[in-house]
């Protein structure tokens, strides 16, 4: 189950599959590395001489022969859920924090993002470093060149969230589908209760048993 908190309140409350009518807040689209002037994309020529038919009849040989060596059915362990994952020990900015403050709140705790709650500790948004870095300056990790804002005015709002018992496959296709690095977990009451971010999820996938959701 998933909800969207913004400064007014809940704005929807449903499942993964009516989450897209809930238009996404606009972000910034990733870097592209730059070509150069003149550089040429390398065409891949594939080989149509007998060698080449014979390699590849070879490679479908062995990799059958691997097939056929591996298990039928594979126990890859319990089914995680955002409360078996997700942070518990939060780290939170106020909305009329000062950017800097806020921005040491991170550096401190050594995280990417931070829930934001107002004056009634609601959830209201989240901020993230990109966010700060639009308001401020960083010399030789010092903070410098700082505008008089505070976090309301540069935090993402509204703000996706979801409950303790929601898989962990949901919330990965939130972030990808949502281009955001960590989702709230909030409970039945819109309690903020814990914090699943992109290197829980990751933590998670290397756990020994490996995890049954990437049968």
């Amino acid at each position: 189950m998933f909800a969207i908190y913004g400064t007014s309140g809940p704005i929807y409350q449903g499942t993964l599959e009516n989450l897209p009518r809930i238009s996404p807040v606009a972000r910034r689209g990733p870097v592209i590395a730059a070509r150069r002037v003149g550089d040429q994309i390398e065409e891949t020529v594939i080989p149509t001489d007998s060698g080449a038919t014979e390699a590849s009849a070879l490679g479908s040989q062995a990799v059958e022969a691997y097939k056929s060596m591996l298990p039928q059915n594979i126990e890859r362990g319990p089914l995680y859920h955002a409360n078996q994952i997700m942070q518990r020990q939060l780290v939170t900015v106020n909305a009329d924090d000062d950017v800097a403050r806020a921005w040491r709140v991170l550096v401190e705790h050594q995280i990417h993002q931070a829930p934001v709650l107002d004056s009634g500790q609601r959830l209201i948004g989240i901020v993230s470093e990109r966010d700060l870095l639009t308001t401020l300056n960083v010399d030789d990790g010092q903070v410098r060149d700082v505008l008089a804002k505070r976090v309301s005015d540069v935090m993402t709002t509204p703000v996706v969230a979801a409950s303790p018992v929601t898989d962990i496959r949901r919330i990965a296709r939130v972030m990808l589908d949502r281009d955001v690095d960590g989702v709230p977990i909030v409970n039945d009451a819109g309690t903020l209760v814990g914090f699943v971010s992109r290197s829980d999820i990751m933590r998670a996938v290397v756990t020994d048993p490996p995890l049954s959701i990437w049968r």
